[in-house]
This record gives C-alpha cells, structure tokens and sequence, in this order.
C-alpha cells in the first residue's frame, strides 16, 4: 500500500463548483500521483506513477 500521509490534495481545476464530480489530485510525492473524491477523503484512491499520469493529462487534453 502506498504511504500517503504527506501527501497535498488539491481539487481538480476541472471539478464542478456546486460540490458535485470533484476529483482531488496530490501531484507532491516522488515516486506516485494520488487521485480521489473529494466528497470520500477516507475513501479508496487510485495511485499512478508520475510518468503514467502525466501521459493520462496529456491524452486528456488532447480531447
């Protein structure tokens, strides 16, 4: 399991507003890039390798 106790969360700039489909994202690890809902915070969160999500935001924009 990856230890995410320093990690930053910050919310997606592509969150809605109104408290809906907010994602949070902590970018500040070296070695990981967590991702979760920001209404769950204890909740499960998807963990990716800094290469594989800068790839998947560069793809995102793409579209």
């Amino acid at each position: 399991m990856a230890d995410l106790t320093s990690a930053r969360w910050r919310k997606s700039s592509r969150s809605s507003s109104n408290g809906g489909a907010c994602v949070e994202v902590a970018d500040n690890l070296p070695d990981l890039v967590g991702v979760r809902d920001s209404k769950d915070s204890t909740g499960p969160v998807l963990v990716f390798g800094p290469v594989a999500w800068r790839a998947f935001v560069h793809h995102l924009k793409q579209h």
